[in-house]
């Protein structure tokens, strides 16, 4: 899982790391002369050993980030306060690189050499407060890691989500345009010796029902990159969604019901779109029947589309298709409801329920 993967420090995050130790460092070797001579070669050693180490925390951060302990004990030992300091920062840097089963050795290790250096010098206060000092630096390591890995989970969250809108989108596109077409060049063929001028016709509505659909896939693919030039359908488009049913020989009636002047967000009229859409496609391919009717009604809040057909609302396959389950997710993501079966006065009946605004 995510909390098991090893994150990357950044150069910039190394150099960073690297001022920081010098910086904090140089004075006290400037500045703050140990008693003795070799004392404060000692120091400068150490110094020059936790500044160069920090910057292969990248690379080898379990070995640089002991070593850093290390010599942090080591500078606390010899009464130079600062050099712990930057250990802590490297514990910190660590529990963030690695997980916690790996980054709590890093923690032990922290408060296993301050309080060596401390009780060896007798300053077991000290010993104390480097101690809670560590857990701190480590616990704020952990939680930049926890935040990490929450935004890297919800940004996969969202892209899988666009995938899934973007599939279902070009399911239903091609689902509709295929049959569609399929039907339409079924008709040509049917009377292309005997009526050529009816044949003629349904190639021109082939032309137009592809045309049409490139025009759909054009847009998802541009909605990939970035926005789309052409708008996305909406209710707006009813008209001719049933211009092209009727020509492949379904009749579907439009009813519509306070649905003017009334605001509705883009992505419900969408939604509801692609739900008339799939549904429509359903009764092409599996309805067995000439007729449907649309109701669109606005009422309270929410936008209602019911589609019912006169057909074989009993068969199994046209209320188990892939359709249907995608249907129902739409409703769902925008907080709405959805039904689908057999009519009372037979024939398949779907309908959505979807909130105005969402």
């Amino acid at each position: 899982m995510q909390d098991q993967c090893e994150m990357r420090l950044s150069r910039r995050w190394r150099v960073l790391l690297v001022v920081c130790s010098l910086t904090m460092l140089l004075p006290v070797v400037l500045f703050v002369a140990p008693p003795t001579a070799a004392e404060r070669v000692l120091v400068i050693a150490l110094v020059v050993c936790q500044a160069g180490a920090v910057w292969w925390m990248d690379r080898r951060p379990v070995f640089v980030t002991i070593v850093s302990l290390f010599t942090g004990a080591s500078l606390e030992l010899l009464h130079v306060q600062v050099g712990p300091g930057i250990a802590l920062i490297v514990l910190t840097t660590f529990s963030w690189l690695r997980p916690a089963r790996t980054s709590l050795w890093g923690l032990a290790v922290a408060v296993l050499f301050f309080a060596l250096a401390a009780g060896t010098a007798g300053q077991w206060s000290d010993a104390l407060l480097w101690s809670g000092a560590a857990l701190l630096a480590w616990s704020w390591g952990a939680l930049g890691r926890a935040r990490s890995a929450q935004r890297d989970a919800e940004a996969r969250r969202l892209v899988q989500q666009e995938r899934a809108r973007i599939t279902r989108e070009l399911h239903d596109v091609l689902a509709h345009t295929v049959s569609l077409m399929v039907l339409q060049a079924a008709a040509a063929d049917d009377v292309f010796d005997t009526h050529p001028d009816k044949a003629r016709e349904a190639v021109a509505a082939l032309e137009s029902v592809g045309r049409q659909a490139l025009g759909e896939v054009r847009r998802l693919l541009e909605v990939i990159d970035r926005e789309p030039a052409v708008s996305a359908p909406g209710l707006k488009d009813l008209d001719r969604l049933v211009e092209s049913m009727s020509r492949a020989g379904v009749e579907v009636v439009v009813n519509r019901h306070g649905t003017d002047g009334t605001a509705v967000a883009p992505r419900v009229t969408e939604t509801a779109y692609r739900i008339v859409q799939e549904s429509l496609t359903n009764v092409l391919r599996h309805a067995s029947t000439d007729r449907a009717e649309v109701d669109v009604r606005i009422a309270a809040g929410q936008l209602m589309v019911a589609i019912t057909d006169n057909g074989g609302g009993s068969r199994l396959d046209h209320g188990n298709g892939r359709g249907l389950d995608g249907m129902r997710r739409r409703a769902a993501e925008l907080g709405g409801r959805f039904e689908a079966g057999p009519s009372t006065a037979g024939g398949f009946r779907v309908a959505a329920w979807l909130p105005v605004r969402s």
